[in-house]
């Protein structure tokens, strides 16, 4: 096996561990391939990818293409003789740039595949109640996330996670089996796996922010999972007394009834906040008004009144 040359693809702080790892074991990396810089925050000052500055922290050459299938950056690419090429979180690739290195180009993915192929693994996972999800490593083919399967690692999603919290699990988990993948690769013990998909098999589109409308006519449990596979980003968002708030974290309400319409809310303006769903009621902890900062409902209950049992 001749010594691995690897090139890294990867744009936010999710694939930054899996990097670190790499450079940690000692791997050459020869170059990182990452977004472009761009405007970011209210100052739009530009930025550069999480990734493209821990590379620069390890002198490691960057490259950031906005066009992958131009010449010159295939050029500049082959000219890093790379003979493994390792892609975490970054756009979907041409052909003619994962079919370049001899041993092929991996991917990391936020799920155990073929389940939640698509943008948005780790939220969908919760969203639909999953009680655990993973990561997988896989070498990358024509459709997006459909490639023969390498490892994968399963991790389980307790009923306190929300998005935030697997996607710091799993970011982790992902640096550890890009690292044991290269090691069997680097041994010639890979023996990839193709996926078998079925009716059961379930999909994790990209989340807008119309997608995130919380709806108060699902079950409690529906309800309380949409919000957590959505917080803290994008967040779920609903419409109380004509104003948006987004919504963090709620808890199911045992032995609680009111006779309200789904949507509906019961507040005592002080202490607590609680809407009516299809069959039980949420308590809500942690949200955020328009224009205000997130914040405990006990906190905003002293600067803001309720209009109670509105639809």
């Amino acid at each position: 096996m001749p010594e691995l040359r690897i090139v890294f693809m990867g744009t936010p702080d999710f694939a930054v561990p899996t990097l670190q790892a790499l450079v940690e074991h000692k791997y050459n990396v020869v170059a990182v391939v990452t977004a472009p810089d761009k405007p970011a925050g209210r100052g739009q000052k530009i930025q550069q990818s999480p990734v493209k500055e821990y590379a620069i922290s390890q002198g490691i050459p960057v490259l950031q293409p906005t066009n992958l299938k131009s010449e010159a950056f295939l050029e500049e690419l082959r000219s890093y003789r790379a003979n493994l090429q390792i892609i975490v979180a970054f756009r979907m690739l041409p052909e003619v740039v994962w079919a370049m290195p001899e041993l092929g180009s991996f991917n990391i993915h936020g799920s155990l595949l073929p389940q939640y192929r698509g943008a948005a693994p780790i939220n969908w996972a919760i969203i639909n109640g999953e009680k655990e999800t993973g990561v997988t490593s896989f070498f990358l083919k024509h459709e997006i996330d459909t490639g023969d399967l390498i490892f994968q690692d399963r991790v389980p999603i307790l009923e306190e996670d929300d998005f935030g919290s697997m996607y710091e699990k799993l970011k982790y988990k992902g640096a550890e089996l890009a690292v044991r993948t290269v090691q069997a690769i680097e041994r010639g013990e890979v023996k990839p796996q193709p996926q078998q998909t079925n009716a059961e098999t379930k999909h994790a589109p990209k989340i807008f922010k119309e997608t995130c409308e919380i709806n108060w006519n699902q079950p409690a449990h529906q309800v309380r999972d949409f919000i957590r596979g959505l917080s803290p980003y994008p967040a779920a968002w609903t419409r109380f007394d004509g104003k948006t708030f987004k919504i963090f974290k709620t808890e199911e309400l045992e032995n609680t009834a009111y006779s309200l319409a789904p949507g509906q809310i019961k507040t005592d303006n002080k202490t607590y906040l609680h809407v009516q769903t299809a069959d039980g009621v949420l308590s809500i902890l942690d949200l955020q008004m328009e224009g205000k900062k997130r914040m405990p409902v006990q906190d905003l209950l002293r600067g803001y009144t309720f209009k109670t049992e509105q639809a």
